[in-house]
């Protein structure tokens, strides 16, 4: 049983809460009509081993079930993005890990019809603050392709560092691609991400990119 796990965020319009099934026709509509949006950030699965056939693409109703045991489970925080009460993206809290790391990963996406809107960073800032100020993690993580430059300013407002990059990180788009490693602690941001967002942010520091 997860202690961390349902859980409802909201700021103003934004809110981030579970994924359900009946969310499926909601999700179908924005990911088909995002499909162009989204398919170069989209992670996909490596081609199989010769003699092995490829797994089937899981249903929406599978997927939900999987998520809603990782969440339960602890290893990760599957949420919907909302704004004005509509569904318009996800954002997956992901690698949760105890012990001497305490650390997590996010993951993001959103309908391009309200990007722009600050939706996402309010969503990264909710959830970074639940995971350090309620969960008690040290460290986030947020691994982005360097090409994806919108979604490099969403953590780039938030402060998160640059830290270096992973070569061929993630399969996303058909192939193995190189990832930049963003991150922060807790320490980083005593008073809250979210308070941060709300007094406009910050110019994250650049450091040189090194592999990690």
């Amino acid at each position: 049983m997860n202690e961390f796990w349902p859980v409802e965020l909201a700021e103003g319009p934004v809110g981030l809460r579970p994924i359900r099934q009946r969310d499926q026709r909601d999700w179908r509509e924005v990911s088909s009509r995002n499909r162009d949006w989204l398919s170069r950030w989209e992670a996909t699965v490596p081609p199989p081993a010769p003699g092995r056939s490829a797994p089937p693409r899981p249903t929406f109703r599978q997927m939900v079930r999987f998520l809603r045991r990782e969440g339960g489970s602890g290893r990760m925080l599957p949420f919907v993005v909302t704004y004005q009460g509509r569904l318009v993206g996800q954002l997956t809290v992901g690698g949760i890990t105890w012990g001497s790391m305490c650390a997590a990963n996010i993951g993001y996406w959103v309908d391009e019809s309200v990007a722009g809107r600050g939706i996402i960073p309010t969503a990264v800032a909710m959830a970074a603050d639940y995971c350090f100020r309620v969960m008690g993690l040290h460290r986030i993580e947020v691994c982005i392709r360097p090409e994806n430059l919108p979604s490099r300013r969403v953590v780039e407002k938030l402060g998160f560092r640059e830290e270096g990059l992973r070569p061929r990180y993630l399969h996303i788009d058909g192939d193995w691609r190189d990832h930049l490693v963003y991150a922060l602690t807790a320490e980083e941001v005593p008073d809250g991400m979210l308070q941060r967002w709300r007094d406009g942010g910050t110019a994250a520091p650049r450091n040189r990119r090194d592999s990690c």
